[in-house]
């Protein structure tokens, strides 16, 4: 028996969406008055929260955005232009509304929570043994699915941690391959030297970890930080809930990467929501076999991109529902 079993048997039980739905939603954009396909990618989206939420009318009258909060050991190790403290300093600037996050939640018109994962006590450095034990993944991971509110119509995912795209790049090289060099990026803002430094450190963790790095769980637990293990638990509790999700940047993207690799079709719920400036996240992305929504040369984390991406969806979700058909109309919908 495997520590992860247990989770491991939860993602061989994820359904596979609402087909009927989906197909539902199909059929009738075929029906709306414009050439069929036109709308592109939208008429995608609709099908796809449709698919999702179980419901052949897709609806997004419920939208959260979840932000979860943790800091890191490996930080001892110069990988951040900023201190671990600021960390609980940003959390408190959230809850006061000056974040980036807070304007942007208003915009998207989508409810905000910030859950700090025990930001006091960092995990452990990953270069000098395991950032966190089995218990302490199970305990963040188990934040994560408390943290979804039943009944949602979408949620979206962000992160705060000083040192966590070291980590998710750390996670990412074990998951898809690759060195330090092939993922690390500028993070909170390093220079070149700051970077090659970084990747030497995700090199030094690879190494230390290699036993355990086939086992996507193992390699969370023993490179990732709290709020990523608590990203995955939300995802998780997501699918099981039957709620879409919109991926932030890159940590949020590699933390939720272990169930792809896990089971096929593991992440068909969460879409990228925007593909990040920070190097690295395109690689990612494109791994996942997806095509973020957005592209906008931010780097920023706090699911900015994410809440950024939800009045896309909500444009899809307005055609949809809102259109005439042809019949309704009275516009002919094929040449005579």
């Amino acid at each position: 028996m495997s520590e992860f079993d247990d989770l491991r048997a939860r993602v061989r039980t994820f359904g596979t969406g609402g087909a009927a739905a989906e197909a539902a939603v199909r059929a009738r954009q075929d029906t709306l008055t414009k050439p069929p396909g036109s709308l592109g990618r939208l008429e995608d989206l609709a099908a796809w929260l449709a698919r999702w939420q179980g419901r052949a009318m897709p609806r997004l009258d419920r939208v959260e955005i979840v932000v979860f909060a943790g800091n890191h050991g490996v930080v001892a190790q110069g990988v951040s232009s900023f201190p671990a403290e600021v960390t609980a300093q940003m959390v408190g600037n959230f809850a006061a509304g000056g974040a980036a996050i807070n304007q942007l939640a208003r915009v998207a018109g989508a409810g905000l929570r910030v859950v700090p994962v025990e930001v006091a006590r960092p995990t452990g450095d990953f270069t000098v043994g395991t950032a966190m034990s089995a218990d302490e993944f199970r305990a963040a991971v188990a934040v994560g699915n408390d943290a979804v509110t039943p009944g949602i119509d979408l949620l979206c995912l962000g992160e705060m941690g000083i040192g966590n795209t070291t980590v998710a790049a750390a996670l990412a090289a074990a998951l898809f391959g690759g060195g330090g060099a092939a993922w690390a990026g500028r993070g909170t803002g390093l220079d070149q030297a700051g970077v090659a430094r970084k990747a030497a450190v995700i090199d030094r963790g690879l190494a230390r970890h290699e036993a355990v790095l086939a086992d996507p769980l193992a390699a969370a637990a023993a490179l990732g930080g709290r709020e990523l293990a608590a990203i995955l638990g939300a995802v998780m509790a997501a699918r099981e809930q039957g709620v879409p999700v919109l991926l932030d940047g890159f940590v949020c993207t590699a933390a939720a990467a272990p169930l792809a690799v896990l089971a096929r079709g593991g992440l068909d719920h969460a879409l990228v929501a925007h593909v990040s400036a920070e190097a690295g996240h395109r690689r990612l992305v494109a791994a996942l076999g997806q095509t973020a929504l957005l592209d906008l040369g931010m780097r920023l984390g706090e699911g900015s991109g994410a809440a950024l991406a939800v009045p896309v969806l909500r444009a899809a979700v307005a055609c949809h529902s809102g259109m005439a058909s042809f019949a309704e109309a009275g516009v002919s919908d094929r040449a005579g």
